[in-house]
C-alpha cells in the first residue's frame, strides 16, 4: 500500500510536527524503542546526568552495533581465516587500513539518517534522479542476493560441522529469520540481533586458546606482501575491503536509523554506537585471523586453504575440537545476522524506491510487500543453496570481491549527499571530512583495480605493479590536497563547519559557515543549536542537486569502468574455479 508523507491523516498532530519534513512512512515517527529501553520523541540530551546519559546512549545502541556485527558474516569469517591461514598475521595492515575507512563510510550514514529521516535509495532518487538511483539500487540488489546465498552457504557449513544435514539446516535458518522480523515490533527485533552480537563475544576467546602471540600479530600491521604480488592475493585483498566494507551497510544503517526513529539530537550517541560496533567487527575479525595463523602454523593445513569446512576440520585435528567449535558458532551466528540484515536492507530499500510501508513496526498482514518480498529472498538462497553444492567457498570469496568492486559507486553517491547543503544543512561534510573520504574512495578504487590489471598483464614484475600502486596513491593525495586548498580559498578560510565551495556566510541558506567577526566560541554555540533544529525539507520541495557536465562524465566513466571490472571479476573467478 502506498504512503503519503508523514504529515497526512495517518499520522496524529503532534507527532507530525515533529516529523522530519521528508518521511515518508508514519511508523517512522515517535518515541525511540530501543532494545534497552525508550527515549521520548521530545526528550533532549541537554542538562542530565551522566548516568542518565549512560542510559540515554544504553537506548539508542543497536543500530550500529548490528550493522557491523552483520560485517562479520559468512564471507566475513571465511576471508579472515583464510587470510590467517594462508599468510598467518601478515595481512593484518588491511585491518588497520579499513578501520578508518569503515567508520568514516558509516558515519556519513548516520548523519543522513538521523536529518532526512529516510534511507539512502531514497535521497539518491530524489536528488539525483531515476537513472543515477536505479544505477545504485540495480547493484545493490544483485550484489544482495549473492551475498544472502553466501550467508546461508556459512549456515550450512556451521550446522554440518554439528553433523547437522544441509537440507535441514538451510529452511530451518530461513524460517527462523522470516519468524524474527514478523512480530511487528522494532524493538523485538532489535532485542534478538542485539543478543547475537554480544553472543559472539563468547567466541573471542579462542584467540588465547591457540597460543597467540602479540610480537608476531604487531609485525602484520606493517605493510607487506607475502609471497609476492598476483592475482590471488590481490583478489584476497579486495575481498577484505568488500567484505569489511559493503555497500549494503550504507544502505541498511540509513534505514534502520530512521526506522528507530533517532533524530539529528541524538548523533552524537549514534556515533558511539557506530564506533562500538566498528571495534567489535575488526576484534571479531582480527581474532579469526589469530585462530587460523597461529592454530594451523607448522601444520599441512598452513598456506593451503579450501573452505571453512576444511579449516574447522584442521583446527579440530591440530588444535581441537573446541576452537573448531567456537569458529563453527562465529560463523553460524555472524551468518545469521547478515542474512537477516541484508534482506532487510533489500526491503527497505524497495519501500524507499516505491513509497510502500518499510517498517518493522506493521503487522504481516498491514505490510504484505514488505514481508513478503523478504520472505521471497529467504526461500531463493536457501533453494540456490540447496541446489549448488559445488565451489560453495569460492562463491563467497567471489560474493566479497564483487563488493570490494562495486564499493566505489556506492561511496561516491554518499559523499555527494554528505556534500548537499539542501539535504544536511549545516550537518554537511567540513573539508577535513571530504579530503579524508576522497583519499578513500581513491584508495578502494586502486584496490579494485588491482586485480584487473593482473588479470590482463599477468607478467608485470611486483616493482611495477608497487610504483604502479604508490603512482595512484601520490595522485590520490595531491588531488585530495588540492581541493583542501581551493575549498579554503573560496571560502576564505572561514569554514569551520561545512564544506565552502565558493559560499560564504551571507549566501549560506543553511548556516553552515562562521559569519566574519564572531568568535570560535560563539560560532561553535549558534552552530550547535542550528544543527539541533535542522531536519531535511519536503524532498519533491527541493531543487534538483547540480549535475556539472564535469560530474556527469565523472559518474559515467565510474559506470563503465564498474561493469569492465565486474567482468573482469568474473572471467578470474570461472578461471579459478576450473583450476580448483
Amino acid at each position: 500500500m502506498p504512503l503519503m508523507p508523514v504529515g497526512d491523516a495517518t499520522t496524529s498532530e503532534p507527532e507530525a510536527a515533529l516529523a522530519a519534513p521528508s518521511s515518508l512512512d508514519p511508523r517512522h515517527v515517535g518515541d525511540i524503542e530501543g532494545a534497552l529501553g525508550t527515549v521520548g520523541h521530545r526528550e533532549t540530551p541537554a542538562g542530565r546526568s551522566r548516568r542518565a546519559r549512560l542510559r540515554l546512549l544504553l537506548v539508542i545502541i543497536g543500530p550500529g552495533l548490528i550493522v557491523m556485527g552483520g560485517g562479520n558474516d559468512a564471507g566475513g569469517v571465511e576471508v579472515y581465516t583464510q587470510m590467517g591461514q594462508d599468510y598467518g598475521m601478515k595481512l593484518l595492515w588491511t585491518l588497520v587500513l579499513l578501520f578508518p575507512i569503515l567508520y568514516v563510510n558509516q558515519e556519513m550514514v548516520v548523519r543522513l539518517g538521523a536529518v532526512s529521516g529516510v534511507g539512502h535509495a531514497r535521497l539518491i532518487f530524489a536528488r539525483f534522479g531515476r537513472f543515477w538511483g536505479a544505477f545504485s539500487v540495480i547493484d545493490l540488489f544483485i550484489i544482495n542476493a549473492f551475498t544472502i546465498v553466501a550467508d546461508f552457504i556459512g549456515v550450512s557449513q556451521s550446522l554440518s560441522f554439528f553433523g547437522l544435514s544441509t537440507y535441514l539446516s538451510v529452511p530451518l535458518t530461513a524460517a527462523l529469520l522470516f519468524v524474527a522480523i514478523i512480530g511487528g515490533s522494532y524493538r523485538m527485533w532489535e532485542r534478538f540481533f542485539v543478543f547475537l552480537v554480544i553472543l559472539n563475544f563468547a567466541t573471542f576467546p579462542m584467540a588465547f586458546l591457540v597460543d597467540s602471540k602479540v610480537s608476531t600479530s604487531a609485525e602484520g600491521v606493517l605493510p607487506t606482501l607475502p609471497g609476492g604480488l598476483d592475482a590471488g592475493l590481490l583478489l584476497l585483498v579486495v575481498a577484505v575491503v568488500g567484505t569489511t566494507v559493503e555497500p549494503w551497510q550504507l544502505f541498511f544503517q540509513q534505514s534502520s536509523l530512521v526506522d528507530k526513529r533517532i533524530t539529528p539530537r541524538w548523533i552524537r550517541y549514534a556515533r558511539i554506537d557506530l564506533g562500538l560496533g566498528v571495534l567489535v567487527e575488526l576484534v571479531g575479525a582480527l581474532v579469526l585471523m589469530m585462530v587460523a595463523a597461529f592454530g594451523l602454523a607448522h601444520t599441512p593445513a598452513a598456506g593451503n586453504f579450501t573452505d571453512l569446512s576444511d579449516t574447522t576440520d584442521a583446527l579440530s585435528a591440530h588444535v581441537g575440537h573446541g576452537v573448531a567449535t567456537l569458529v563453527a558458532l562465529a560463523l553460524l551466528d555472524g551468518s545469521l545476522i547478515g542474512a537477516n540484515l541484508v534482506g532487510l536492507t533489500t526491503t527497505y530499500t524497495l519501500g524507499d524506491v516505491f513509497g510502500i510501508r518499510h517498517s518493522l513496526r506493521w503487522k504481516m498482514r498491514e505490510a504484505k510487500i514488505f514481508y513478503g518480498v523478504y520472505g521471497v529472498l529467504l526461500a531463493v538462497s536457501a533453494g540456490v543453496v540447496l541446489a549448488a553444492q559445488d565451489h560453495l567457498g569460492l562463491l563467497i570469496d567471489g560474493v566479497e570481491a564483487l563488493n570490494g568492486v562495486l564499493l566505489p559507486s556506492a561511496i561516491v553517491f554518499l559523499l555527494l549527499l554528505s556534500n548537499d547543503r539542501a539535504v544536511l544543512g549545516p550537518w554537511v561534510n567540513s573539508t577535513r571530512q571530504n579530503v579524508v573520504s576522497g583519499v578513500i574512495i581513491w584508495v578502494v578504487v586502486t584496490f579494485s583495480l588491482a586485480p584487473v590489471v593482473t588479470t590482463f598483464f599477468p607478467d608485470l614484475s611486483l616493482a611495477v605493479i608497487l610504483v604502479t600502486l604508490a603512482i595512484c596513491a601520490a595522485l590520490g593525495i595531491a588531488a585530495a590536497v588540492l581541493l583542501w586548498r581551493r575549498s579554503m580559498v573560496r571560502g576564505g578560510g572561514a569554514a569551520t563547519s561545512g564544506a565552502t565551495s565558493g559560499v560564504d556566510a551571507l549566501t549560506d541558506p543553511a548556516g553552515t559557515v562562521r559569519p566574519p567577526g564572531m568568535s570560535r566560541a560563539a560560532w561553535r554555540t549558534l552552530l550547535a543549536q542550528r544543527r539541533a533544529d535542522w531536519r531535511t525539507p519536503a524532498l519533491d520541495t527541493l531543487e534538483p542537486a547540480p549535475m556539472s557536465t564535469a560530474r556527469r562524465l565523472g559518474l559515467l566513466a565510474l559506470r563503465g569502468y564498474l561493469i569492465f571490472a565486474v567482468v573482469v571479476l568474473a572471467i578470474k573467478l570461472v578461471d579459478l574455479a576450473m583450476h580448483a
